[in-house]
């Protein structure tokens, strides 16, 4: 079991990540790549996946064992700002840290040659380490962005309804199964047992899609403190493949009167109302950032069952996604979902910016590793 240790400075420095990180789900997901189960979650993701590589999985095996310890420095903190951001945060990593945390492998002794270098502080096989993560991201992460995406936001609106209904404790409650929030501890189904004692840092939480069973941190103990836990799947997992579009079948009313649910852009909402009917297209707005389907029926002035029916269809269709929450389920807005509502357009966003990530610290102060 990992416990970690709050104090009343680090309940008010909780915070959620605003998007996916991109190297944990780069990490993560070359985990569930080497599973062999026949699965709803992964399983059409792992089937694409594996088609696509081109000899990554090779080169990165003896960096990432299917179990247990990896690298910290694989996971720098500016990957929740993208890619590429991360893979110039890796390409600045000390040469000590990179030899240290190398070590802490379980065939540090037997790792190839052009890893024992990169433990040496060269730069070239540093450069072939990027390259390497560059090009299964690319393959096996970049192409589904937008589905994880959804899903990460989805936790989001629901841990954020958590903190604005009970504070700090609220949101450790709601956290999934696998924590448990006995103030001022919150633990955390483990590998191993260890004490994680934040010190006045705060934690960041970090939703994720790869993210399996129990969370995930940092071994080092010294750096900002991240706790990585796995998000509720829909069971069709990954649907959709890249560049694939659903079919939504036009509901009661399609074609009908006017009167359609002002939508971003009146025209793009008459004509959505057309398409899916006038019931439907006010279903899909007022999803907006996140409802419950009681919520969604006083809205739109249906009854319980026919919101739950319309919220159904529009899920199937790929323009909702699904999170319970106890009792209760939370809908939100896919991506999809969110580009309809707009009409397309991409430089548009039908809900504000999420805000923004106060700063972590990036500094290094000692051997790492999980475990």
């Amino acid at each position: 079991m990992l416990r970690v240790h709050f104090s009343e400075l680090d309940l008010a420095r909780l915070r959620m990540a605003v998007r996916p990180d991109a190297l944990w789900e780069t990490v993560l997901s070359f985990h569930r790549l080497r599973e062999n189960r026949a699965e709803s979650v992964y399983g059409k993701w792992r089937s694409e996946a594996r088609n696509r590589l081109n000899g990554e999985a090779r080169l990165l095996a003896p960096l990432i064992p299917s179990r247990g310890y990896f690298p910290d420095f694989l996971t720098p903190a500016e990957g929740v700002i993208g890619c590429d951001a991360a893979m110039s945060a890796l390409r600045a990593t000390p040469g000590e840290r990179l030899n240290a945390e190398l070590a802490g492998l379980p065939a540090a002794r037997a790792l190839p040659g052009w890893i024992r270098d990169l433990g040496e502080g060269e730069r070239k096989p540093l450069d072939r380490l990027i390259g390497t993560l560059r090009a299964y991201h690319q393959a096996a992460v970049a192409p589904y962005w937008p589905h994880i995406q959804a899903r990460i936001e989805a936790d989001r609106v629901a841990r954020g309804r958590a903190l604005l209904d009970g504070g700090a404790d609220g949101l450790l409650a709601s956290l999934p199964a696998t924590m448990r929030w006995r103030a001022p501890v919150l633990e955390v189904d483990y590998p191993v047992d260890r004490d994680l004692r934040l010190r006045g840092r705060g934690l960041l939480l970090l939703p994720s899609f790869f993210c399996r069973g129990t969370p995930v941190t940092f071994r080092n103990p010294d750096l900002t403190p991240v706790l990585v836990y796995p998000v509720e799947h829909a069971p069709c997992g990954l649907p959709l493949r890249p560049g694939q579009r659903p079919a939504l079948a036009p509901g009661p009313g399609a074609g009908a009167g006017s009167g359609a649910a002002s939508a971003p852009g009146g025209g793009s909402a008459r004509t959505l109302g057309k398409l899916v009917g006038q019931t439907r297209s006010a279903v899909l707005l007022e999803v907006g950032g996140g409802c419950t389907t009681s919520e969604l029926a006083r809205r739109v002035g249906v009854s319980l069952a026919s919101a739950s029916q319309h919220a159904s269809v529009l899920r199937e269709a790929g323009l909702v996604h699904t999170l319970r929450q106890g009792s209760a389920v939370l809908h939100t807005l896919t991506p999809l979902g969110a580009a309809l509502l707009r009409g397309g357009a991409p430089g548009e966003r039908v809900f504000g910016s999420p805000a923004q990530l106060p700063p972590v610290a990036t500094s290094w102060r000692g051997p790492s590793g999980r475990g």
